[in-house]
């Protein structure tokens, strides 16, 4: 489990608005599930990565019209697009536009994949 950040406390204490408890729930998530990995702010958000020289793989920000969480392996990625209908999605993004479109399971599946497996970064 990585160690929580400071820095990412404050990020979460300042939200507000009804995708706050979500991006609080991906937190936990992401501690529960990528193991081996190091959470840290990263260009304005929470991300995670494998250590401090490796590239994110991982990470989510609380958005003005959605809350966006990014799988930037493409593998990981492409394996679940099936479980993510009905969500905005980018290249390695996935955008939730109202807390109750979060599904657990999902997120976990997604953060377990990531752990146990490497490939490329898009």
């Amino acid at each position: 489990m990585p160690a929580p950040d400071p820095a990412v406390d404050a990020y979460l204490d300042g939200l507000g608005g009804p995708r706050a408890d979500a991006a609080r729930t991906l937190r936990r998530l992401c501690l529960e599930e990528l193991d081996g990995f190091t959470e840290g702010m990263a260009y304005g958000m929470p991300g995670y990565r494998r250590g401090p020289e490796a590239d994110g793989e991982i990470a989510f920000a609380d958005q003005k019209q959605h809350l966006s969480f990014y799988v930037l392996r493409t593998d990981v990625m492409a394996a679940h697009l099936d479980r993510l209908g009905g969500l905005g999605l980018g290249k390695g993004c996935v955008r939730y536009r109202r807390a109750d479109q979060l599904d657990e399971d999902v997120i976990r599946s997604i953060l377990r994949m990531t752990a146990a497996t490497s490939g490329a970064v898009c």
